[in-house]
């Protein structure tokens, strides 16, 4: 792979409760941003793989996989896999990856071993997105550990705001024990259905809540988003007409946007 003179933003995407389109917005961002031109690694690091499936990767094609980086100290490079999109390739998981947190017990670093291992590479991307798992694991922790940012995805249903700030907690927990640069980079509301009352109340409760962290772009509920993961493709390779694909596409613009003005707000 070229080295390149920057280095890559690294954006962990996280929430502990499960079904809140985490995966499905890591495949379609990492998918939107390599539309643009961006070189972007998408680290699966969910024992149960979705990310890995819905990028076409068979399970035979998954060894080595991250959790060998994990264990093992494999380079990435060695793990990880080119993909139907250009521009955008994947470290594989494996169910393997659930014993990680019992394998790593005793291992005084045992929280920045992704760290380590994505800072052999991270001048060949641009950006490297990492799939947590739906719990506050240490795989997570490792994710929160080697990421400058964090993305919630937060579906727009009643409770959500509730988990979200244990997941705040446990960022800033990371922050000040292992990572301090660590940051909320953004809130994308998913799942949204614009004839639920309830989705409105929860848009506006997070928006009061959290301000402008809370992305403009919304993703709606949109069967195309259901759908592409069983033919093993991103949502924007799948249809990228449906009103899922086209809000993946304004989410990954809005967020360059905002790295672009918070560069020229820093140069000033």
């Amino acid at each position: 792979m070229s080295q390149t003179e920057h280095s890559a933003h690294i954006i962990a995407l996280a929430n502990q409760k499960g079904g809140v389109g985490k995966t499905t917005t890591t495949i379609n961002l990492g998918t939107a941003l390599a539309a643009t031109g961006k070189r972007v690694l998408l680290i699966d690091l969910d024992p149960q793989g979705n990310a890995s499936t819905g990028l076409g990767i068979e399970g035979e094609a998954r060894d080595p996989s991250t959790y060998d980086v994990m264990i093992d100290d494999t380079p990435l490079d060695d793990v990880c896999h080119s993909t139907i999109v250009p521009g955008l390739f994947i470290a594989p998981s494996t169910t393997d990856l659930s014993s990680v947190d019992m394998e790593l017990f005793e291992d005084a670093g045992r929280a920045a071993r992704l760290r380590t291992a994505l800072d052999r590479v991270r001048n060949e991307y641009d950006y490297v997105l990492i799939d947590c798992p739906p719990s506050l694991s240490l795989l997570t922790v490792n994710a929160l550990t080697a990421a400058s940012s964090v993305i919630v995805p937060l579906q727009t249903e009643f409770f959500a705001l509730e988990g979200l700030s244990q997941l705040m907690s446990t960022i800033r927990e990371v922050k000040q024990a292992l990572n301090p640069e660590l940051d909320l980079l953004g809130v994308v509301l998913t799942m949204y259905d614009r004839r639920n009352n309830l989705s409105a109340q929860v848009a506006e409760d997070a928006r009061a809540t959290l301000g402008d962290k809370v992305y403009e772009t919304v993703i709606p509920r949109n069967v195309r988003l259901s759908e592409a993961p069983s033919h093993a493709i991103p949502a924007l390779l799948y249809d990228n007409t449906s009103a899922g694909s086209l809000a993946y596409q304004r989410l990954a613009a809005e967020i360059l946007k905002r790295e672009q003005n918070s560069r020229l707000v820093g140069a000033e």
